[in-house]
């Protein structure tokens, strides 16, 4: 699936430094995510090998949520779908999901894009806002979207490892060092996949000394399983912020795709001009349906996010009685350092039913494991002595 770019766009991209050549490879990318989708499916088949049957197996890899959607909100995202033969039945529904979490977030309605899932506008603000001569800044390990992007595009990008020394968190300072021209700062907090926070006065700090005309674009797919403050906060002072949300962790939506972007109204303008209108516009009702009703949900939010806690320091307590190295964790994942390469490992988890995340290249000794129900952990935690004798 492509799409083409107006004449406005093509002058756009000209005037920052893209050749022609790159006007397919934009088009392409920006086809509802789909090149970004499809390239990362290599990273999805590490932890969903093709040709087994998951059915019944404990599933500790995706960073999915461990139960459905909030009843309630499936239930109005339920009775929906017998309403799906409208693109907006009420004609209202996109402006209800935006009204809503503007009075959940404290954020004008000027100030939230909605969308299907997260990957079209990472994809986007990457286009928009980098260029052959101002890349991507982002951690190493983060989530790699942003990368396949970058490369998909023959943009400058750098890596910024994650140090000991730093708790494991984004190093503000060392992303602008980096790359102190950059068209983009990525910085996911938590960060996938090690969970670990970026104090959002380290983001406020690199907002602050970033090049003039670049953003700070923070993903907040994990924010609702922390109880540390929002950058949307930024946004709300009219910042070069971008914050990204999605519905696939907290809110249990993952297959429903759905998400939310909030960024000063000219930020989502530059980011429209690639033709995003109908991705902005046409969304699945049922997600809609549902996702509004889960924003409000704030009791069910917390009893959540305390039931995946009480999990997580389960789990955190077994590993550290069996000495085993992880990085403690502000979101339903954490990283274990097995101190050895970690595909057999994960193996020898799947030949007992156990699904366990992948690796990245920069530590090809660790794992990522997601927190799943305390049944689960508990599950987890008896194969893991098995594993690992």
């Amino acid at each position: 699936m492509t799409m083409s770019l107006s004449s406005a766009a093509r002058s756009d991209l000209l005037v920052r430094g893209y050749s022609r050549r790159s006007f397919g490879r934009i088009a392409t990318l920006l086809a509802a995510g789909a090149t970004v989708q499809a390239m990362t499916r290599s990273a999805k088949a590490a932890i969903l090998p093709s040709g087994i049957n998951f059915a019944g197996m404990t599933r500790l890899g995706s960073n999915e949520c461990w139960t459905g959607p909030f009843p309630e909100a499936a239930r109005a995202g339920a009775a929906a779908v017998f309403e799906s033969n409208r693109y907006d039945p009420t004609g209202h529904m996109r402006d209800d999901l935006v009204r809503t979490a503007a009075d959940v977030e404290q954020v004008p309605q000027t100030h939230i894009m909605p969308w299907c899932g997260s990957s079209d506008p990472l994809a986007r603000a990457i286009v928009t806002f980098c260029s052959p001569e101002r890349g991507l800044v982002t951690a190493d390990p983060s989530y790699e979207a942003g990368w396949v992007a970058s490369e998909w595009l023959k943009l400058p990008l750098a890596k910024v490892p994650l140090s000991a020394k730093n708790h494991y968190r984004t190093d503000v300072r060392a992303m602008l060092a980096a790359d102190p021209n950059a068209g983009v700062y990525y910085i996911c907090s938590p960060n996938n996949p090690t969970g670990t926070l970026t104090p959002l006065r380290d983001i406020a700090w690199l907002v602050e000394h970033k090049p003039a005309g670049s953003v700070v674009l923070v993903d907040e797919a994990y924010i609702h399983f922390s109880n540390a403050p929002s950058a949307v906060e930024l946004v709300r002072q009219n910042k070069d912020v971008i914050v990204l949300r999605t519905f696939s962790k907290m809110f249990a939506m993952a297959g429903m795709r759905l998400g939310l972007t909030f960024a000063r109204p000219d930020l989502h303008e530059r980011m429209m001009r690639y033709d995003g209108r109908n991705e902005t516009q046409m969304l699945p009702v049922p997600a809609m349906a549902c996702g509004t009703m889960s924003l409000t949900m704030k009791s069910a939010i917390d009893a959540r996010r305390e039931e995946m806690i009480a999990a997580r320091t389960m789990t955190f307590r077994h590993l550290r009685a069996r000495g085993i190295h992880f990085i403690p964790s502000d979101a339903n994942m954490f990283v274990i350092d097995w101190k050895k390469p970690a595909a057999p490992i994960k193996d020898a988890f799947l030949k007992q039913n156990i699904v366990i995340g992948r690796s990245w290249p920069i530590w090809p000794n660790a794992s990522r494991i997601s927190v799943g129900s305390m049944d689960e952990m508990k599950t987890f935690c008896t194969v893991l002595d098995r594993v690992t004798g």
